[in-house]
């Protein structure tokens, strides 16, 4: 991380090296465990981004963690409707 890192001008964007192009997701457990530990790792207020096949089935589940800030999202973005989706799943 760099020295002159902040809350304000650092967000962190996670997804396990396995889900990477799999199609994969984490548990919402696992999902939890890493972003609290992450967390733990980082300036207070650090913003925290999924990663790692989020889609319109998961996002709202994903997006309700109180450790997660917001979603990396990959393959979904590529169609509108997905991506719309997800995005309504943000509160």
């Amino acid at each position: 991380m760099p020295d002159d890192a902040t809350a304000a001008s650092l967000v962190v964007a996670y997804e396990p090296v396995w889900a990477i192009g799999t199609g994969l997701t984490a548990t919402i457990e696992d999902i939890a465990a890493m972003h609290a530990e992450i967390r733990s790792r980082v300036p207070p207020g650090t913003r925290i981004l999924y990663g790692g096949s989020v889609n319109p089935k998961n996002a709202d589940a994903i997006l309700c963690l109180p450790q997660v800030d917001g979603a990396l999202v990959g393959g979904a973005s590529l169609n509108a409707d997905d991506f719309w989706a997800i995005a309504q799943s943000c509160r």
